[in-house]
């Protein structure tokens, strides 16, 4: 999925149109649940949720299919079919017509809690969450779900933050602490807090866990590498050798080292960790998008160009995911901006607004328009204006917009760059600025330069004009920048191949815009 969102190439939408072909024919429970494999006829097991669902609703959600209470039955069955009400820990497998041996004749429940099963599907859960529309009214049930296993996996924790191959069984004869799971755990329950899914009195958990995956499972080498350790190869059920879903039979499977799905799932982890432990400046924040002033749409009818799900070039997924990364809420605007739907905003992006070549009937910025945002900033909101060249952008309602910051946008086009010479596009950071501290060499071309008027302070500038502003208004602030610049093509390392240093400062633009500095003097 991911190759075809970023390249667009057709031999990668023809692979993932093949899997969704798959989960249309695939064999199903009587009341819809997806088996976990053709050759396991009836049988739900957590990992499957793993195998299908996170790919299920990106694929809903890129292709604008309605799947989503398909989605969230998924869960829902099988939360109700395996979760054990006194601990709230799940079993690995459920066979609906209870023929097979490791299933019981009364419930089809497998006999055991397997540590990676669980793993599996709190993976699921939060993975299948982030694509999930926040406004369907299902969405919550699986967020429900998410919690009571956080509540599960927190209460068969160890003292020393690990958890044992079988759950509930912690010093058993031969039982283990195992680290496939482990991890699993970790980033389910991270990400999970950082999506606010969670709440925050999970976090001691993730912390006391990844200390403790540290001390036991990272063995450091005499040449510097490290290994990942104390991962179970495998685990299932039923199948030939037959798996009879015992504890001896947990027991059996041979323990390996850097076992790509423990290792995978440590990676995982310690990025999500990574994230945490640099703090979450955007935690309650939300920046929203705009969706009105800039809304050019495809001959197929698809809405692009600066968007936060586009992968490709043109897009802000990048930049969004550094927002997310901090810990804020993405969202988008639609409609004209005004009190009531901008309340909820920290930060507000517009950029590049459409010109009647663009767009057939532009929504151009309008008086009240500039009220309504100006009266927001003055609130306390942070707004952003990204803007282009002459010639690319709506000039003249865009800077009567500026104008009530105290700058516009200059008619003209700098930094212009012949086919791949990106050198032409350099712009050099000096000492002491007020946003990028550490960033020294950037790349924006065919960008407009901006005069000043009123307070607004000079961020970046081309041979002293300056093309970024910053300027405080009234408790609020304004940052703009003659290009719409942070998009994927000049962050994503793919067209400028590290020569530049944007994707450093787009996250120093971010950390700037959810106000995480001490004293600014903006």
């Amino acid at each position: 999925m991911l190759l075809y969102r970023v390249t667009g190439e057709e031999k990668y939408l023809k692979a993932v149109q093949l899997l969704r072909s798959q989960l249309k024919s695939h064999p199903r429970t009587n009341e819809g649940g997806f088996w976990h494999k053709k050759i396991y006829p009836y049988q739900m097991w957590l990992d499957g949720l793993y195998m299908a669902q996170p790919f299920y609703a990106e694929y809903s959600k890129v292709f604008n299919e309605d799947n989503w209470d398909d989605i969230a039955n998924q869960f829902v069955w099988m939360e109700k079919h395996a979760r054990d009400p006194r601990t709230g820990l799940l079993y690995h497998g459920w066979d609906e017509s209870k023929q097979q041996r490791w299933a019981n004749k009364d419930t089809g429940l497998s006999p055991h809690f397997w540590g990676r099963a669980m793993g599996w599907f709190a993976m699921a859960l939060v993975d299948t969450l982030e694509h999930f529309p926040k406004d369907h009214p299902r969405r919550a049930e699986l967020a429900a779900i998410l919690n009571r296993e956080a509540e599960a996996i927190a209460k068969v924790q160890d003292k020393d933050g690990l958890w044992w191959q079988v759950l509930d069984m912690p010093g058993r004869e031969k039982n283990y602490q195992e680290s496939s799971a482990a991890a699993m755990f970790i980033y389910a329950i991270a990400k999970g807090i950082r999506t606010r899914d969670l709440p925050q009195k999970y976090l001691p958990v993730v912390r006391k866990g990844w200390a403790g995956v540290k001390q036991k499972f990272i063995g450091e080498l005499p040449n510097g590498d490290i290994d990942w350790l104390g991962t179970v190869s495998v685990a299932g059920l039923g199948g030939n050798p037959y798996r009879d879903g015992s504890y001896d039979y947990y027991m059996s499977e041979k323990v390996v080292v850097n076992d790509p799905k423990g290792l995978g799932a440590a990676i995982k982890a310690a990025v999500e960790m990574e994230k945490l432990e640099k703090g979450y400046p955007g935690k309650a924040k939300n920046v929203v998008l705009d969706d009105y002033f800039n809304h050019e749409v495809k001959p197929d009818g698809t809405v692009w160009h600066y968007k936060w799900d586009e992968l490709n070039h043109p897009g802000y997924y990048v930049w969004g995911k550094q927002f997310e990364a901090a810990g804020a809420q993405l969202g988008t605007l639609s409609q004209a901006p005004n009190a009531r739907n901008l309340a909820g905003a920290d930060v507000y992006i517009i950029v590049d607004p459409d010109t009647e070549k663009e767009t057939a009937k532009p929504n151009f910025i309008a008086a009240q328009d500039i009220n309504n945002i100006s009266d927001w900033v003055k609130r306390g909101g942070t707004l952003v204006m990204l803007g282009n060249d002459f010639g690319n952008c709506e000039f003249e309602n865009w800077n009567k917009l500026a104008n009530a910051f105290g700058f516009e946008f200059n008619k003209d086009s700098k930094n212009r760059v012949q086919g791949e010479k990106f050198e032409q596009g350099l712009v050099t950071v000096g000492n002491n600025n007020p946003i990028f501290k550490k960033t020294r060499e950037l790349h924006l071309k065919e960008v407009s330069t901006i005069k000043i008027s009123g307070r607004a302070q000079t961020i970046l500038s081309i041979n002293n004009e300056p093309i970024a502003v910053a300027v405080r208004h009234g408790k609020g602030r304004v940052f703009a920048v003659g290009d719409p610049w942070l998009y994927n093509e000049y962050v994503d390392g793919r067209r400028l191949k590290g020569a530049f240093q944007n994707h450093q400062a787009a996250q120093e633009l971010v950390s700037w815009l959810l106000g995480n500095t001490a004293k600014r003097r903006l």
